[in-house]
């Protein structure tokens, strides 16, 4: 039976308020999702062996890794055939994801769709990883000009454990596109992707992720893989525990990820940056441990409840106010178009120390946003001192009061679990971004790099693959 090609595909992400407090339920993070997207592809093997998966990665040295799956009555027979590396993620993700849609679909379709064996093909947009050996190896100057002159998924000249990441996400966006692209492709879901459908999706991509990672996380790089930008709450731990086990029945976790389980509270609540405001990101070649970050920060909480607990209150709430500027921005933007761009035009021209010179409410409330964003970092600096965790270290915070003191530059901080990994920067026009990229390029003591990556409120897609430049070529090689 001929079977047409399956691409999925999800972005990345950046975690641009509630580092830290999303591990919690009584608290919100600010999500928002990146033009940079992974993607699935999955097509039939001309004349594979019935029920071989082959799986590559063409962007990493030694990166193809082979399975055998047989649906037997309702059991999944699933072993790696591999001699050589293994992927946690990608093995992980195909038994798990297997074993649901056998419980699904019936071992007929199972094994129909896999009597030639299939090929999967997962690649990362270049913003995943840094790319200053292949800058160095063609002679290019590290900045954005040189970086949008590479191929799409170009090598990177590593294989998965040496790769160095920018820190958006990868092995959410990978295991999210791959759940997707295998329910896509044995039918389980449509090409729709309707919300009940996502739903599914996300409930069997925050388990996989987790299982693999070997603990239940905070969820919010999934979730922002099927949903996009939005303010999240995370679920309750409590719904994965029990079946974080390898010898799990498939009937329990089938229906522990269904779309209909009411036990999954998360919140997902759309979110979008108003008009006119930009994300830019830049990527610091020193890299931190994001898991050592969170597990001293957590270490210092709980021994000292009395210092740690008001102020994560106090973040909760600035957090959230920092989130309802940016939609009362969006509403008068909605409600008089032209007194918000005319307010836009005049805070681009300004450092935002000097927006309070311009007139109006809409000026108030880009006033509002400097000042409680402000106060947010502040909060991280005062909680870096407390835990002697490096949130924000100092060689960061230099960096980002230069990039705040641009014209037109509205926030600078350090996303997620801050550290040494990337900073962010929102702006309100392509000045702003020009004279940002300058303060990075001639930047001494860090070595910054740009991302090429912008807002994208997009989550989980089932696109067509000659909509994706560079996509064939990579398929081909």
């Amino acid at each position: 039976m001929a079977q047409r090609c399956t691409v999925a595909s999800a972005p990345g992400k950046v975690l641009l308020t509630g580092g830290y407090l999303v591990l919690e339920q009584a608290y919100t993070g600010l999500v928002i999702g990146t033009s940079a997207r992974f993607y699935t592809v999955i097509k039939p093997e001309s004349a594979g062996a019935p029920g071989t998966l082959t799986v590559r990665s063409p962007q990493f040295d030694q990166a193809t890794w082979q399975y055998k799956a047989i649906a037997d009555g309702d059991k999944l027979d699933f072993s790696s055939i591999t001699t050589g590396s293994s992927n946690k993620f990608v093995e992980t993700c195909l038994k798990f994801t297997l074993q649901i849609i056998l419980e699904r679909t019936g071992a007929q379709q199972v094994n129909q769709l896999l009597s030639n064996g299939i090929e999967v093909t997962i690649v990362g947009d270049n913003d995943f990883y840094s790319q200053r050996a292949q800058l160095e190896a063609k002679h290019l100057s590290n900045n954005a000009a040189a970086l949008a002159s590479l191929d799409p998924f170009c090598k990177t000249h590593a294989t998965l454990s040496t790769v160095h990441k920018t820190g958006l996400g990868s092995s959410a966006a990978l295991t999210t596109s791959l759940v997707a692209a295998l329910l896509l492709y044995f039918k389980v879901v449509n090409d729709s992707l309707d919300k009940k459908e996502k739903v599914l999706i996300h409930n069997v991509a925050q388990f996989v992720h987790c299982f693999a990672q070997g603990k239940v996380g905070s969820g919010f790089d999934v979730s922002s893989a099927v949903w996009g930008s939005h303010r999240y709450k995370r679920f309750n731990p409590a719904i994965l525990t029990p079946i974080m086990d390898e010898h799990v029945d498939s009937k329990v976790l089938s229906k522990a990820l269904d779309a209909h389980n009411q036990s999954w509270d998360n919140d997902v609540t759309p979110f979008k940056l108003p008009p006119g405001f930009d994300l830019m990101l830049a990527d610091i070649d020193a890299g931190s441990h994001t898991p050592t970050l969170v597990g001293k920060v957590l270490a210092w909480k709980k021994s000292k409840p009395e210092e740690a607990d008001p102020l994560w209150d106090e973040l909760g709430t600035y957090n959230s106010q920092v989130e309802q500027h940016f939609r009362q921005l969006s509403i008068y933007h909605e409600q008089d178009t032209q007194l918000y761009n005319e307010t836009l035009a005049a805070c681009s021209q300004l450092t935002s120390s000097e927006w309070h010179t311009v007139p109006g409410f809409i000026a108030e409330e880009f006033v509002a946003l400097v000042k409680d964003a402000h106060h947010v970092r502040s909060l991280l600096q005062m909680m870096s001192d407390l835990s002697d965790v490096p949130i924000e270290p100092k060689e960061q915070t230099r960096l980002l009061d230069e990039c705040a003191s641009v014209p037109g530059v509205a926030m600078a901080v350090v996303p997620g679990a801050g550290g040494y990994d990337a900073i962010v920067c929102i702006v309100l026009s392509d000045k702003a971004k020009q004279d940002v990229r300058h303060v990075w390029e001639s930047w001494k003591e860090l070595s910054v790099g740009p991302l090429l990556s912008q807002a994208d409120s997009h989550g989980i897609t089932c696109v067509k693959l000659e909509a994706v430049p560079g996509l064939s070529a990579v398929l081909s090689d």
